[in-house]
């Protein structure tokens, strides 16, 4: 319930793994972590209406690789989902005809499903080795949008784009200009609104994502606030296929992921609720805050909730959990020190 204590508890395990040196990246729908950004000197990256930051949707980075494909090959399967949200439940024809054309526009930069079409070299700079195109020499909705304007085939989605290029959305066509070099960065998406905020989550998981598999050796953790927004009733079966690969496989990265909702229905709402009982399954550590009666009962459908702790729940106070690590389902109360609050609340740095 509101005012139980998820988002205190969330800042105060944000305040102690950064004491620990453990890289952080926390989505903020609700702009709720700006304090202690400031006070742990970390980095606040704001996409908007207003803000001068820029992530261009269409990039493909040099971590993003996966294993079992290429770049481009990799890229495109992220987008995917990307673009459902943007055009609705497309058919297979659709995206078929979406795919190709986003192939079209990648080739038009010079980048084919060959990784080594990512690389060049800077005669002017005498580099040996070749480096990796940076945001500038990859395309831009607005490259995808021309394509698709173009064929009769694909105009109908080129008018779902059409916001992204010369409407409210065009914010989101532009190349990247911001470096991530920070032990802490928050992705405030508030201003996107009800209707866009999905996207802004969207372009900062997969971002995030990408810097998390740069480097195995280093501790890091991903913080997902209103989760139920890409893997809930309002996504699709590829976005949330997507998350659900992030909580699977990022163990292996040195990574962490936590996933944070008010409401447990919402989380169950996707695909019968498959996508929010398989992140659940694969979390090691489940904490639930005081909890209405619904969200009780959808709760015990996915957990051995036994019913004692189904009336401790209800009745649990500001700041007090039921915890599950592993078998053991332990009540606990998070408490902090006067500094910690201090830092939390930013009235003090670090």
């Amino acid at each position: 319930t509101s005012g139980a204590g998820k988002s205190f508890y969330t800042k105060l395990l944000i305040l102690r793994y950064r004491m620990m040196g453990i890289t952080q990246y926390v989505i903020d729908p609700e702009r709720e972590y700006h304090n202690i950004c400031s006070s742990l000197d970390g980095l606040l990256i704001k996409i908007g209406p207003s803000s001068k930051t820029f992530i261009n949707i269409l990039d493909i980075r040099e971590e993003s690789i996966e294993e079992e494909s290429g770049y481009l090959q990799t890229k495109i399967g992220k987008l995917k989902g990307f673009f459902k949200l943007v055009m609705g439940d497309i058919n297979e024809e659709e995206w078929s005809i979406l795919e190709e054309k986003l192939i079209e526009t990648y080739k038009q930069k010079g980048i084919t499903f060959d990784d080594n079409s990512l690389y060049y070299k800077d005669n002017e700079k005498f580099c040996i080795k070749p480096l990796f195109k940076n945001s500038m020499q990859m395309p831009i909705l607005k490259d995808l949008y021309e394509n698709l304007k173009k064929d009769s085939k694909s105009q109908k989605m080129s008018i779902k784009l059409r916001p992204f290029v010369n409407g409210s959305l065009s914010y989101l066509n532009n190349y990247t200009n911001i470096e991530i070099n920070n032990k802490l960065i928050i992705a405030d998406i508030y201003e996107l609104g009800e209707d866009n905020i999905s996207y802004g989550m969207w372009i900062f998981v997969e971002l995030f994502w990408d810097k998390i598999k740069k480097d195995r050796s280093e501790n890091k953790s991903i913080y997902m606030d209103e989760i139920w927004r890409l893997i809930g009733v309002t996504s699709n079966r590829d976005v949330a296929s997507f998350i659900y690969k992030i909580f699977k496989t990022i163990r292996k990265y040195g990574g962490s992921g936590v996933a944070i909702t008010q409401d447990i229905s919402d989380l169950f709402s996707l695909d019968n609720g498959n996508f929010g009982k398989s992140i659940l399954n694969n979390s090691s550590i489940k904490c639930f805050f005081s909890l209405e009666e619904e969200n009780i009962l959808t709760l015990e459908k996915y957990t051995k909730l036994s019913e004692k702790e189904k009336i401790e729940i209800k009745s649990l106070k500001k700041g007090e959990n039921l915890m599950f690590v592993a078998d053991n389902h332990i009540l606990t109360k998070v408490e902090a020190s006067k500094e910690e609050i201090e830092l939390i609340e930013g009235r003090c740095k670090i």
